[in-house]
């Protein structure tokens, strides 16, 4: 679409025009989402929504530092039930407590943590029962 109107032309009979050679040419076919509703058109509408759409997009969280935390602490734990070494375990939680630790000992905005570190050996001894490894 590089053409210029030509003089004397309205814009609205113009661009019918480029739009109908465009399509004749079959520009418009095979465009993703071609034929399939339109995500999210039955939603209240909400004038924040391509922040939103982006943030998911980009997997960036607004939640404050301590409610992240607390997150990744449960990611963690989950993650820790299911590691098939004691070392791992072992890295997970001392990773996981570091971050404790420097939040505990810092302030941070937002609500407080309310998460003390793990005890690593106490976990290990609930994972495996008395310490019988897999």
């Amino acid at each position: 679409m590089t053409e210029r109107k030509p003089t004397g032309m309205d814009f609205e009979s113009w661009i019918d025009t480029q739009v109908r050679q465009a399509r004749e040419r079959g520009e418009f076919d095979d465009l993703p989402g071609a034929g399939k509703p339109i995500p999210d058109i039955d939603r209240p509408y909400d004038e924040n929504w391509w922040i939103k759409r982006k943030l998911r997009s980009e997997n960036v969280s607004m939640l404050p530092p301590t409610l992240r935390l607390r997150k990744e602490a449960e990611d963690t734990v989950a993650e820790a039930r299911t590691a098939g070494t004691e070392k791992r375990v072992r890295d997970l939680l001392e990773g996981l407590n570091k971050k404790i630790r420097e939040m505990n000992a810092s302030v941070v905005p937002g609500p407080p943590l309310n998460l003390m570190p793990y005890d690593v050996d106490e976990f290990l001894r609930d994972k495996w029962q008395g310490g019988a490894q897999p």
